[in-house]
């Protein structure tokens, strides 16, 4: 932890996501802002898909579409139980502040359907050429990893150089995170951020799983 404020606003957000910063919890008013050391970080060109990844894939059992049900998507990650973990850091204020985010083109969702229903997906925030990971639910197996392994072959094809996934999860490292002192994290976040950003709404773009033997799309 290297912060504590009463404040938690989009552009507050922003600032802190710039120097590699970002907000974990709240309690009785206040953020508590993280920077951990070491951080989790996949290069997109480093995405591993596995054989059982790559059967779900190439069945097409889900639709993966990304910005359509941003607030659905982040109300999810936050009603989701996980192991370890009692309760959310995903209350109102940080409902609100990344919605915003999304309204301004800055954070995005990647989402999962199935018959019509959300079934999985994560969001997060872009800044320059990073994605900046924060939450993934999944309500059928393999949702949120479809999800977030088009995701980023939609950003390796967008040019995108860093995926910031926070801390340590065997889920993610699963899918090619690894763990980079946090030194070397910021010293790629500085030049990656200066880059030409891509703001929303996102789209798929056909052929963008297609490396991934996925067969998904963006079409309803």
């Amino acid at each position: 932890m290297v912060a504590v404020t009463s404040e938690l606003t989009p552009d507050r957000i922003v600032e802190a996501y710039a120097q590699g910063v970002f907000p974990w919890f709240e309690r009785r008013g206040l953020v508590a802002w993280f920077s951990p050391d070491p951080r989790m970080v996949l290069r997109p060109e480093e995405l591993h898909v596995g054989r059982t990844l790559r059967k779900t894939l190439a069945r097409g059992t889900f639709q993966i579409r990304l910005d359509t049900a941003f607030r659905e998507v982040i109300v999810a990650c936050a009603r989701t139980p996980r192991r370890h973990e009692h309760g959310t850091w995903i209350g109102p204020r940080f409902i609100d502040a990344y919605v915003e985010l999304h309204r301004q083109g800055l954070a995005h969702s990647a989402e999962a359907w199935s018959s019509g229903r959300l079934v999985g997906g994560l969001y997060g925030v872009s800044l320059g050429a990073v994605f900046f990971g924060e939450s993934m639910f999944s309500k059928a197996p393999d949702a949120s990893k479809v999800a977030f392994a088009t995701l980023v072959s939609q950003l390796a094809a967008w040019g995108f150089s860093v995926i910031d996934c926070q801390i340590y999860s065997r889920h993610l490292a699963s899918l090619g995170a690894t763990e980079w002192p946090r030194e070397r994290f910021l010293a790629a976040l500085v030049p990656a951020v200066r880059r030409p950003g891509r703001t929303g709404p996102w789209r798929l773009e056909p052929g963008a799983a297609a490396t991934l033997s996925g067969g998904t799309t963006d079409a309803p």
